[in-house]
């Protein structure tokens, strides 16, 4: 693993204790003594109110920023820099708009391996696309692809190293209502697959309850977990799942918890 301090073999899985966060330059707390612990090929959405914290902890859990105080580590270890093990999507796909879509799912392997093992993974590339539904579009340019097309290739490039966590920043809020389910299915799909430990952040309350194993309520910054919510429904899930009386339950929980969250905040 790159930049850990710990080379003990574990089972990956994050731990995060006691992490609180601070922004010195503004002043901001942004994380409040966050205690959780993730499974290895679990599903995690971390949902609350905007502002609260949860691409904060989201970047802990990438490497990309180290907490004020507290701990974060993956199997066992913790880690000053993205681990190899740890695959990232934004909200927005960025694909690179003068190549090819097979082009843009090589690049973490063209940035971490050179040119030439790129060009070796070409055709695991192509079969990822293939798979998500992107047969035919491996020569097209960004401008070519939808917005649901461009994401699912996003998809292809976190998966391209193989990562065994992958993490996700609200990656289907700019998408319709109807493509945002489908992308919701075909990312349980490719995770169930892989048995990879994903952890989401999202602002909807359905789609953390559709994806997720567990739900972490956040309240109103300094982002604190309010509550956690075990989501008890079979999989794989289906656009059926959408209209079972027993999500529909979730869905309230996990909106109490946060309008919980809320009130707190005001006291």
């Amino acid at each position: 693993m790159a930049g850990t301090t710990n080379t003990q073999e574990t089972t990956v899985s994050y731990r995060i204790n006691a992490v609180s966060h601070i922004f010195p330059e503004a002043g901001v707390q942004a994380l409040s003594n966050i205690n959780l612990e993730l499974e290895k090929g679990s599903i995690t959405s971390l949902i609350g109110p905007s502002g609260c914290g949860k691409s904060t902890l989201l970047n802990m859990l990438a490497g990309l920023l180290i907490p004020s105080s507290g701990t974060v580590t993956l199997g066992g270890s913790q880690f000053t820099e993205p681990p190899d093990e740890v695959g990232i999507m934004f909200q927005k796909a960025t694909l690179l708009p003068w190549w090819t879509t097979v082009e843009n799912i090589l690049l973490p392997i063209a940035l971490r391996d050179g040119s030439k093992a790129a060009r070796a993974s070409r055709g695991k590339a192509i079969e990822l696309l293939d798979t998500v539904g992107l047969k035919g579009f491996h020569n097209s340019y960004p401008h070519e692809l939808s917005g649901g097309m461009a994401q699912r290739a996003a998809i292809c490039r976190m998966l391209i190293t193989e990562p065994e966590v992958l993490l996700l920043d609200e990656p289907f809020g700019a998408l319709d209502e109807l493509t945002r389910e489908r992308m919701d299915i075909e990312l349980q799909r490719i995770a169930l697959s892989r048995s990879a430990t994903v952890v989401l952040v999202t602002h909807s309350i359905p789609e953390s309850v559709f994806l997720s194993d567990q739900v972490f309520a956040m309240s109103a910054r300094p982002g604190r977990i309010e509550e956690v919510i075990e989501i008890d429904l079979p999989r794989p899930r289906t656009m059926q799942t959408l209209s079972e009386p027993k999500f529909a339950q979730y869905v309230g929980r996990v909106r109490e918890a946060l309008n919980r969250g809320h009130d707190n905040d005001d006291r």
